[in-house]
């Protein structure tokens, strides 16, 4: 649901663009992101990179409306749309910010957030979409370049209605499917997830000692009914500030169900 919410202000505008005045298309869309904006951080929402993406966007569409020509918001609203939903999810994830992670991230424990496969996994996903959002923005970039008198509300063209609408929400459709499974394949994974922790032990502390530290800290860290396995001991610790007799050490183990 968090995801489709982060979509809505450019889902909104899609469906209203065509279908009312070009400025009322903008606006809606721009309170909508602006209230996503305002309110994201009282409520502890994710989805910030696309909410400030939306904001932006229809920020620039809104005065662009304003400033040009019919034939030209006709032509190029909707390529830049989907262009601006494109550098979003683009800037998000060689920022660092992937958007799917974002929204992934809710509900599940820190231990699962933070292993390397849910970041490959987000993170693929992120530039799935990313393909996604750049080949919509090239198909609807189609008609303008090559009619003179392309427009969005032309529905008699196949080549106006087709590279406009019907491939970019067919790619938009095949990318929401494609993520539905990304629930699965964490779940599937989760056995095979490799998590990390620290734990605090004395700086003279032997080998034998460390790995028994650091297995009664990881088991205290498992839920009910589950047990830590391959646990393993980084290789140097760190002392800890104001209190150089103790040091600590970095950890790594997986999880697996309770045998009995």
């Amino acid at each position: 649901m968090g995801i489709v919410l982060g979509f809505a202000p450019w889902v909104v505008y899609w469906i209203l663009l065509g279908n009312v005045p070009f400025l009322a298309a903008a606006v809606v869309a721009l309170v909508l992101a602006i209230a996503a904006v305002a309110v994201g951080p009282a409520r502890h929402a994710p989805g910030r990179t696309l909410d400030i993406g939306a904001a932006a966007t229809f920020a620039v569409l809104t005065v662009l409306t304003l400033v040009v020509s019919d034939s030209f918001a006709e032509r190029w609203l909707a390529p830049l749309s989907f262009a601006g939903i494109f550098l979003t999810a683009l800037v998000g994830v060689l920022t660092d910010r992937p958007f799917v992670r974002e929204f992934a991230a809710v509900g599940l424990p820190k231990d699962i957030v933070d292993t390397d496969l849910f970041g490959q996994i987000t993170r693929r996903l992120t530039w799935l979409w990313v393909a996604v959002f750049g080949a919509m923005a090239v198909s609807s970039a189609v008609p303008p370049l090559v009619r003179s008198d392309a427009s969005i509300l032309d529905t008699t063209t196949p080549l106006t209605f087709v590279c406009y609408w019907l491939i970019p929400f067919v790619l938009l459709a095949a990318g929401a499917v494609v993520s539905r499974v990304l629930p699965d394949r964490m779940a599937a994974g989760a056995g095979d997830i490799t998590r990390r922790t620290t734990f605090v032990a004395y700086s003279e502390a032997a080998i034998d000692e460390l790995y028994y530290l650091a297995t009664e800290h990881v088991n205290r860290e498992v839920g009910p009914g589950q047990e830590a396995y391959n646990v393993q001991v980084g290789g140097k610790g760190t002392p800890l500030v104001g209190d150089e007799s103790r040091q600590s050490w970095p950890a790594t183990y997986k999880v697996r169900e309770r045998r009995r």
